[in-house]
């Protein structure tokens, strides 16, 4: 089973990045505090692998810590692919949808030359989910992806 095991925001595009234990996310803003959350509606929050981003990242022989992709929520036993999109994923109580892929960004290379293409394909570079149901997600929160109905 899937588990929640990072949570991280930032205020701006280029901030500080902030890391939780627990955290709020609502319908009209992602998680409490968050820049993406508060821009775009359908991407509100965004997903990553540690699988995935740990792959990308022994590909270009670096270690870095997750917060530097700059995603929202980290998934331990989780790999996201296009097949996806429109599939709801649970958190604790917080309910979201994958609405589409997150491209990596130049700032990729700019960590490491080579992991933005490392990132690139099958999705490591993780997925962006809308919320549909609000709630308080913590640390150790199962991660279950529902079946399509």
């Amino acid at each position: 089973m899937a588990k929640l095991i990072g949570i991280a925001t930032h205020l701006s595009s280029k901030g500080a990045i902030t890391t939780h234990q627990q955290i709020e996310v609502s319908s009209e803003s992602g998680l409490a505090n968050d820049f993406q959350g508060q821009k775009h509606q359908k991407t509100q929050v965004t997903l990553l692998s540690k699988k995935s981003w740990d792959q990308a990242c022994a590909e270009v022989d670096v270690t870095l810590d997750w917060i530097e992709r700059r995603a929202n929520l980290l998934i331990d036993d989780f790999e996201f692919n296009e097949a996806m999109i429109g599939q709801q994923v649970q958190i604790g109580g917080v309910l979201l949808e994958i609405t589409r892929e997150t491209d990596p960004c130049g700032r990729m290379d700019d960590l490491q030359l080579g992991l933005k293409v490392a990132l690139t394909p099958e999705w490591r570079g993780g997925a962006r989910c809308t919320v549909l149901r609000s709630g308080m997600i913590k640390i150790g929160d199962s991660v279950h992806l529902l079946k399509r109905v």
